[in-house]
């Protein structure tokens, strides 16, 4: 397959949602998600970093911690996973309440369609106008898309 892009599913202030389809079986993309020492080998956004704490897979309630640099200022998160389908979605959710969800769906045994959101819908009343007003939700997008970009580039044949 060739490279097709990123599809916009979702774009609002509050609520980012892109989509992919990547040449790789779902569950292998899963386990790369799933393991949150990687997710500084994906991250568009360029603000994920490399020191991670927490458990080797993610599961339903685990928490991981990692290192995060914006803004040129570097700082530590730790989220909790709040929604986990083994294989096919994987969530969690930050101290503001906002929420990055990947969803993995099999298009066949070797292509995936992995969609990713950003949803700061239920986030605090003080973060979510913060996202407002320094246009998190446009920031993310690129990220998302610069990051669905790298997992689509990663697995092309």
């Amino acid at each position: 397959m060739a490279a097709t892009g990123v599809t916009v599913v979702e774009s609002a202030p509050l609520l980012v949602s892109r989509s992919v389809e990547v040449d790789a079986p779902a569950g292998e993309l899963f386990a790369l998600l799933a393991d949150p020492r990687r997710h500084h080998e994906l991250d568009g956004s360029g603000t994920v970093q490399a020191t991670v704490s927490g458990p080797d897979r993610l599961s339903a309630g685990a928490k991981f911690s990692v290192g995060m640099k914006q803004f040129g200022l570097p700082y530590r998160i730790t989220s909790e996973v709040t929604g986990f389908e083994d294989g096919t979605l994987l969530e969690w959710r930050h101290p503001a309440q906002h929420v990055w969800r990947w969803e993995f769906t099999a298009l066949s045994a070797g292509t995936t369609r992995i969609t990713e959101t950003w949803d700061a819908r239920s986030a605090k009343a003080v973060p979510a106008t913060m996202f407002k007003l320094l246009s998190y939700g446009r920031k993310n997008a690129t990220g998302i898309e610069a990051t669905l970009t790298r997992l689509q580039q990663r697995y092309a044949h």
